[in-house]
C-alpha cells in the first residue's frame, strides 16, 4: 500500500523511525517531509502535502505525526476529501478506518512511545472499512456538505 507521511520537528524522530518500519513491512512509502531536523520548522507544509497525496492516490492511505497530533490532524482536514482521525489507542485507530472510512491517522509523537504509534498506525492500515449503510450515510452527508457548504437536514424536518 502507497502510504504518504508528513510531520514537524516535534514528529520527526518518529516519521523517521515509521517510514523506514512501512518499508520493512513492503510499503511504498512517500515522505512528505521535513527530510531533515528544524526545531523552527512549521506542520502545515508537510500535512497538507500528505494530505493532498492521499487524495490524488485513493487506494493509499495518510500518516502525519506532531506533538500532539491535534494541529496536524486540523492541518489534514483542510483538504477537500480529506477524513483524518487522531489516534490515541489502538482501538481509536480502527475506529477511525472501520466507522469513518478515515484515510489520515493523526500521532502525537509526545503522547506516545514509537511502539505505541507503531501499533496504532498498524491498526489503522490493517482495518477495512465496514461499509456499513449508518456510516456510508454519514460520510455522505459531511462530503456534501464539504462540496455544497449545505448543512444536512435536521432528522424529523
Amino acid at each position: 500500500m502507497r502510504v504518504h507521511l508528513g510531520a514537524d520537528h516535534a514528529g520527526f524522530e518518529l516519521k523517521q523511525q515509521l517510514v523506514s518500519w512501512l518499508r520493512e513491512l513492503g510499503h511504498d512509502v512517500v515522505d512528505h517531509g521535513p527530510l531533515a531536523y528544524d526545531a523552527a520548522d512549521d506542520y502545515p507544509p508537510f500535512c497538507l502535502r500528505a494530505a493532498q497525496g492521499v487524495v490524488a492516490d485513493r487506494d493509499s492511505l495518510g500518516v502525519v505525526i506532531g506533538g500532539s497530533g491535534n494541529g496536524e490532524q486540523i492541518a489534514s482536514n483542510k483538504v477537500t476529501g480529506v477524513r483524518a482521525v487522531l489516534a490515541w489507542s489502538v482501538e481509536t485507530a480502527s475506529l477511525g478506518r472501520q466507522h469513518n472510512d478515515a484515510n489520515v491517522v493523526s500521532v502525537g509523537a509526545r503522547m506516545h512511545s514509537a511502539d505505541e504509534a507503531k501499533a496504532f498506525v498498524e491498526a489503522f492500515l490493517s482495518t477495512p472499512y465496514s461499509g456499513d449503510e449508518r456510516h456510508s450515510r454519514r460520510i455522505a452527508m459531511l462530503s456534501s456538505y464539504e462540496e455544497t457548504g449545505e448543512l444536512p437536514p435536521l432528522p424529523g424536518s
